[in-house]
């Protein structure tokens, strides 16, 4: 498989907003998902779709300012993050199932089960 490629990233302001991409050729039938890593911590899951995009599940510090969105003739995922935070902070990886096609195919699975981006840095200041 073609390995996933982040795009996107940067340093915002709190309160400001950014789309990050995830360009994801061969996926489209399946679930893909958002997931970071802050300095110090372990990475964290972020958001998930499924494989047509009608349907996502957000950790709770996304809900409600996060959007997880994909776009499968273009083979691109996105995540739109609004009103960020200086916890918000972190590299972010995308993430891409190499069996399932629902969102628990993601949140579910081992990560040695995922294939992985390299991924991209988000610094919000405060």
């Amino acid at each position: 498989q073609v390995q996933l490629a982040e795009s996107g990233g940067g340093l915002v302001h709190t309160g400001d907003s950014l789309t990050l991409s995830c360009a994801a050729p061969g996926r489209a039938g399946l679930a893909m998902g958002w997931f970071r890593q802050a300095p110090g911590k372990e990475r964290e899951f972020v958001a998930a779709i499924n494989w047509s995009g009608h349907s996502t599940y957000y950790a709770d510090s996304a809900k409600g300012r996060f959007t997880c969105s994909r776009d499968n003739a273009k083979n691109t995922m996105y995540l739109t993050m609004n009103t960020l935070k200086p916890e918000d902070t972190a590299v972010y990886y995308c993430a891409a199932s190499r069996t399932g096609n629902t969102f628990g195919s993601i949140v579910q699975a081992p990560p040695s089960n995922l294939d992985w981006g390299q991924g991209t840095q988000v610094t919000v200041s405060s």
